[in-house]
């Protein structure tokens, strides 16, 4: 049985964060700064950095003016804080359940969910507060590894993945299966990394 759980990603990321730099950033760089060239979005939009980590994205935000990130696991915030005043980028950083987002409806523009939707235990529940806290036309990005829309995971898939979402990353979800629960639209949803096993897909809030 998978132990995907809120306390258990805090553990296991507390426990990952001395070496997560080391494995996050480089490989995913150019595709953190394609999501936010993606994103569009003006300097004074109120962005949302949810599931934030170390806080990797924030080199591709500089100039932006009124961004928020939100983590669940404390030391996560703190490094992104000392990465945000190294930068000189002013962030609001909260600790902050994904799926219990502690904002007001229609408070965002724009919200980024890098390697994410693959990691919180339930991808529906965090899109749906998405939705919630979003704007009407308001556009979200996603970067994370995704099955292709309506395939099923081979029976060694399924076997692998209890392994996987124990250790890092739920590997048999689709984008498709998540944002159906929503009213969120897929404008884009193009290959990223390793093939195109990540992809970067932009969504837009309907007006």
């Amino acid at each position: 049985m998978s132990l995907n759980t809120n306390t258990w990603n805090r553990l296991r990321y507390t426990l990952y964060l001395p070496i997560y730099d080391l494995i996050a950033d480089r490989i995913f760089r150019k595709y953190r700064k394609r999501s936010v060239e993606l994103l569009a979005a003006k300097p004074t939009d109120a962005i949302l950095i949810l599931g934030a980590g170390t806080g990797l994205d924030l080199p591709y935000l500089q100039g932006y003016t009124n961004l928020t990130a939100i983590d669940i696991t404390p030391g996560m915030i703190a490094k992104l804080q000392e990465r945000a005043e190294e930068l000189r980028i002013p962030v609001n950083a909260q600790v902050m359940n994904g799926q219990q987002l502690e904002f007001a409806d229609n408070s965002f523009d724009a919200v980024i969910l890098h390697l994410i939707l693959a990691v919180i235990p339930d991808p529906v529940d965090c899109i749906k507060e998405v939705e919630r806290v979003l704007k009407l036309g308001g556009t979200v990005m996603v970067f994370d590894k995704f099955l292709p829309d309506g395939q099923r995971p081979s029976i060694l898939r399924r076997f692998f993945n209890q392994i996987a979402s124990t250790l890092f990353s739920d590997i048999n979800r689709s984008i498709g299966g998540i944002t159906s629960h929503t009213s969120l639209q897929i404008e884009l949803n193009e290959p990223a990394a390793l093939r195109g096993t990540f992809r970067l897909v932009r969504l837009r809030k309907p007006e």
